[in-house]
């Protein structure tokens, strides 16, 4: 099987998901368009890569806002192709995922969930304060080769959307960002298998373990495992010594323990250990300890204590039976994410949407965000209404786009590297790995695609394409005087 015939295969799969014929074509054209596109400029960059017939330009703007596909029936697609690729990186038998979010700047006056956000980053390079959107990643990891990928499966507005939620029932957007992560984590471990979640320190509240207790009970069983770190300023508490024969409340919890003392009083507990860190084989010490911690819900959870050269980092698990070791790993394999929106950024430009409707307020800059969604919130035309929530399908529908065809590319470079590396368009005096990088890959299928269309003129997506295509157009005048 060649890429091109690879990326036919999967693309085929969605079929299912969209209710006319025209518009799952568009669909084909889009994510083909998204993977290979050498500029960046909206939707119009799609007629420009793969010569579409620039009258069909309205329909491919229509494709965004169309009834006939469905978001969500997207996403479960997405999922299983990902999670049948058989290159899922398992830890203890269960898929490892990551979770984080990411902020994009917006400068759209009328462009819905648009807010002013804090940028965290200690980048001196950005601003302390951006207009944009907040998105939530969930990824997946990939392994083969000795080559790791972060393959994302959901990138969705997490902040920002509350009014336009309540507009069309969706529970939950009304829920915080931290929460919502989870709860998306857990419908994707519903549609596969239980899953281990790496996140940064942000993502350990007691809200968010509250609602993993919660989705445990309704599903019957722990769908997701949280592996993640605290800060140091961490308080948790020994479990509660038990008062028989004593009257009164049962204690929830017992001696309070501020855990970064822990590094001197339990100093000579800790224990010398080898963990691959960033791909090097490295020597730590940790220590660990189960404590409650969370305000009024006081759960269980295994406290590892690492020393790695001259850095201090308290990371936590919800699983009571996980090695210190496998913690370690996991959480260092976190920033794998991080390196994946990069690559998402700068080789598909999945954030270049320019998404907008004159139904929109006008965005103030010098206002509050309370005051901007109350100002949403006076929207009370039914049309006004729809309009903007069609223009909040498409810009979530275009990134999804684009995270199916990232996705396809790091798939694709891990399952066709030979093909990629011998191709003459790939040729280095000293080649460094053996697993391409993203944009090594689209730039592969960029120099490929035509000639790769004509020798399996019987490929689907192909099909699709020419059908779309412009004419050829002869200029050759032969009464030229």
């Amino acid at each position: 099987m060649t890429m091109w015939e690879f990326i036919d295969l999967n693309l085929m799969e969605f079929h299912a998901c969209f209710k006319r014929k025209a518009a799952f074509r568009w669909f084909i054209v889009v994510v083909v368009s998204l993977m290979i596109r050498n500029d960046h400029l909206g939707v119009t960059s799609i007629i420009r890569t793969l010569g579409i017939n620039p009258n069909l330009y309205e329909c491919l703007l229509h494709f965004f806002y169309a009834n006939s596909w469905m978001l969500e029936s997207i996403q479960h697609k997405w999922f299983s192709i990902v999670m049948k690729s058989g290159l899922v990186y398992r830890v203890n038998g269960k898929p490892l995922l990551i979770v984080d979010g990411v902020k994009q700047s917006k400068e759209a006056r009328k462009m819905p969930c648009v807010k002013k956000l804090v940028q965290e980053s200690e980048n001196s390079g950005k601003p302390q304060y951006i207009h944009g959107h907040m998105f939530c990643g969930i990824g997946v990891l990939l392994y083969s080769w000795g080559k790791f990928f972060c393959t994302l499966l959901s990138l969705r507005i997490h902040d920002g959307n509350e009014t336009v939620g309540k507009w069309v029932g969706d529970k939950l957007s009304k829920e915080p960002h931290v929460v919502r992560a989870m709860i998306e984590s857990a419908e994707i471990a519903s549609n596969t298998e239980p899953i281990i979640l790496a996140a940064d320190r942000y993502y350990l509240s007691a809200s968010a373990l509250k609602k993993l207790f919660e989705l445990a009970k309704q599903y019957g069983k722990p769908l997701v495992t949280l592996v993640t770190k605290a800060k140091k300023n961490m308080t948790a508490y020994e479990n509660p010594v038990s008062r028989t024969g004593k009257k009164g409340r049962p204690a929830k919890k017992g001696k309070k323990v501020k855990v970064q003392s822990l590094f001197s009083t339990a100093r000579e507990l800790f224990v010398e250990t080898e963990v691959e860190i960033y791909g090097k084989r490295v020597k730590v010490e940790y220590f660990v300890k189960d404590l409650l911690w969370g305000e009024k819900i006081y759960c269980e959870l295994r406290i590892v204590l690492v020393k790695y050269e001259n850095i201090e980092s308290i990371l936590v698990t919800t699983d009571l039976t996980m090695s210190a070791e496998a913690v370690i790993e996991i959480y260092a394999l976190r920033f794998k994410i991080e390196s994946s929106f990069r690559e998402f950024k700068q080789v598909v430009k999945g954030f270049c949407y320019r998404f907008w409707t004159a139904a929109m307020p006008r965005l103030k800059r010098y206002v509050k965000n309370d005051e901007m969604r109350q100002t949403l919130e006076n929207v009370t035309d039914a049309r006004a209404q729809a309009a903007i929530v069609k223009t909040l399908k498409a810009i979530e529908g275009f990134v999804m786009f684009s995270v199916i065809g990232f996705g396809l590319l790091q798939i694709g470079a891990l399952l066709h590297h030979r093909e990629i590396n011998g191709s003459p368009f790939r040729w280095l005096r000293t080649q460094r790995n053996n697993v391409p990088s993203e944009a090594t890959t689209a730039d592969f299928l960029r120099k490929t695609i035509f000639n790769g269309f004509h020798f399996s003129a019987d490929l689907g997506i192909a099909r699709f394409i020419q059908a779309s295509q412009a004419p050829l157009v002869d200029n050759h005048n032969d009464n030229v005087a």
